[in-house]
């Protein structure tokens, strides 16, 4: 599961335009948008540079990522 905080995102269009950034990269996705906490929670076996290559595209800025191993 990656965690990614993702500025500029204020509003339902924003939700639908990151989770199609991120499904262009992996149509399988799972996406979780707060836009209040400006989080991402991502499940996909695609790498996490084309993940946010994806989302900073769409016109937001990627601050951090976290990548929580499965066990």
């Amino acid at each position: 599961m990656m965690e990614l905080t993702v500025r500029g995102m204020n509003c339902s269009p924003c939700v639908r335009v990151v989770t199609a950034a991120v499904h262009g990269v992996d149509p399988y996705a799972r996406v979780e948008v707060d836009l209040g906490a400006k989080s991402v929670s991502i499940d996909s076996a695609a790498d996490i540079d084309h993940i946010k290559a994806a989302i900073e595209q769409a016109g937001y800025t990627v601050e951090d990522a976290a990548v929580e191993a499965h066990s």
